[in-house]
């Protein structure tokens, strides 16, 4: 295994350059990286249907998985042209894995899309995007989305064709020869739409070289080693679920294991059926696992590392997951906006930086830490907006120019909108989010630091901290916490804990608990949706003195 694990002199700083000791391939598209795995591993196993029958856990080898692609691509150019964009909106699967690597191939541009969006989001993406064409499952959690689709598409006029995923798949073997286009690694290869923290997603627009290249290098300095077996729970339509880990095993000459979708018992059946060595899991689900009655009986040994990311992960997490499973343990830190992934810990870290930072850029990845009023690099250990820069920036935002010259400016450097700091190794730590800052009577409050104290109470399994409107200090922090469940804790409790460790002008002075948080696909808790719920009524605090309970509605 090559390594990247490259220190740097001590930086005096907060700008780390690019570690460019690895090459990229500027011509590189997911069809070629597909083929180049398909001549290099053709018999090794490349991708399995992780079915919960395990009669239905169908195998591809890559030889097989590069025809099974191929014929896709030829059944989509029968239809569509190149540069075209075509909509998927179905949950995991194998065929779905299949559909990515033939639209690659026939230089289509894919739009994953939610399977959980509603009519009006759907309108919203097919219109937008200009989608030529839409392939839909037939239902997803009750509702019928391809009813949904027929209805939409004779009202947008650049709809020539709906397929439901089961006609598509049976369509694909029917797909005629001939030679495929040449695509331009510059070309967007995707648009894929933001997790939705903030309100509704904008839709980003990802070209082959920054798709093909990074998860290369993410996954081997988070710990992935060639032909190790890869479990996929993160939903296909993220950008960690098809680029991060879809096209970062092909890059590596694994083995895909897609999950139907998150289930902590079938996920942990998987990974005693399948060997698997590694995977991708948000803070919430690493819980969900670590808290699951089928974790003590399943054999999980040939796990060596769990890779976490898309939400910050508390110390006490990390060191769960290591002592369950017995296994390593990753951090990755990125947006969609930059093909997926900016920084990540790795294996052989210490523990401190393991649980306290996002680690350090990965190869070809500058990074700075920027003064959010005049742009300047701030010193070491200063807090500031994580930038980065690289050959793996979004194209932009779709028809959006404003918000694209807002977040990528004329440097190349895209705006995380992510406070942070920068060590003397180029070590980041995330203190906060521009827009998630509370200022409370002039005293700014991170609400990372509270949180993570809330988190280190027994009683509390997760903890979200926010600003809520105050006529005289302009804002006070307020805690939504999810206590342990069976926990008598309270709302006095907590007070007490809170201003036994932080200064008391942080401690949150409303609370609410709640039995879950409102979330995106990908498991990041939406703190929009809490404030309007707050705002609105729906979250009444508990009052101190009761510690009165209140639940979070759908």
């Amino acid at each position: 295994m090559t390594t990247t694990n490259t220190r740097t002199s001590p930086l005096t700083t907060s700008y780390r350059p690019a570690d460019r000791s690895r090459d990229i391939d500027d011509t590189l598209t997911v069809g070629g990286l597909l083929a180049r795995a398909a001549a290099q591993v053709p018999d090794r196993v490349a991708l399995v249907e992780g079915a919960r029958d395990p009669a239905g856990r169908r195998r591809w080898t890559y030889r097989e998985l590069l025809e099974a692609a191929t014929a896709a691509a030829h059944a989509l150019l029968a239809e569509f042209r190149p540069g075209e964009v075509v909509v998927v909106l179905a949950p995991n699967s194998a065929d779905w894995v299949v559909l990515q690597l033939g639209a690659g191939l026939a230089g289509l541009t894919l739009a994953p899309a939610n399977p959980a969006y509603q009519e009006r989001e759907i309108e919203h993406v097919l219109r937008r995007s200009a989608a030529a064409g839409v392939v839909v499952a037939p239902e997803y959690r009750g509702h019928a989305l391809h009813e949904t689709v027929l209805g939409l598409a004779p009202a947008i006029p650049s709809v020539r064709a709906v397929w439901r995923f089961d006609e598509w798949v049976a369509l694909v073997p029917a797909g005629a020869g001939g030679a495929l286009p040449e695509v331009d690694a510059a070309s967007v290869a995707q648009i894929q739409y933001t997790g939705g923290t903030t309100g509704f997603p904008k839709g980003v627009l990802l070209h082959h070289r920054g798709i093909c290249n990074t998860p290369d290098l993410v996954l081997e300095q988070c710990g992935m080693r060639p032909g190790d077996t890869w479990l996929n729970a993160m939903p296909l339509f993220h950008v960690g679920g098809c680029v991060t880990t879809g096209l970062g095993v092909i890059a590596r000459h694994g083995t895909h294991v897609v999950v139907p979708e998150f289930d902590p018992g079938l996920v942990l059946d998987l990974m005693e059926d399948a060997r698997a060595n590694i995977g991708l899991f948000v803070p919430t689900m690493l819980i969900r696992m670590l808290d699951h009655p089928d974790l003590a009986r399943r054999d999980v040994s040939s796990v060596h590392t769990l890779v976490s990311g898309a939400a910050p992960v508390p110390a006490e997490l990390v060191r769960r997951t290591k002592a369950a499973f017995g296994c390593g343990f990753t951090n990755i830190y990125g947006q969609t906006e930059v093909s997926g992934v900016l920084t990540t810990t790795r294996v052989d870290d210490t523990p401190e930086d393991q649980a306290g930072t996002i680690g350090t850029a990965v190869p070809q990845v500058e990074i700075k830490i920027a003064d959010p009023v005049d742009g300047s690099v701030v010193p070491l250990g200063a807090e500031g907006e994580i930038c980065g820069r690289g050959h793996q920036m979004m194209v932009g935002y779709l028809d959006d120019p404003a918000a694209t010259s807002a977040a990528l400016d004329t440097e190349g450097w895209l705006h995380t909108g992510d406070l942070g700091s920068m060590d003397e190794r180029g070590y980041l730590r995330i203190t906060g989010r521009l827009k998630d800052m509370i200022i409370r009577g002039g005293e700014n409050i991170s609400p990372r630091e509270v949180e993570d104290v809330l988190f280190e109470h027994p009683d509390v399994a997760e903890a979200v901290v926010l600003g809520v409107p105050h006529a005289e200090l302009g804002e006070t922090v307020a805690a939504v916490v999810r206590a342990v469940p069976g926990s008598a804790v309270t709302a006095t409790d907590l007070v007490a804990y809170c201003r036994s460790r932080i200064a008391r002008f942080k401690a949150p002075t409303s609370w609410f608990f709640v039995d879950r948080y409102p979330t995106t696909p990908a498991g990041k808790i939406q703190k929009f949706a809490l404030r309007d719920q707050i705002a609105g009524g729906a979250l009444v605090p508990a009052p101190p003195e009761e510690g009165q309970r209140t639940w979070v509605t759908r």
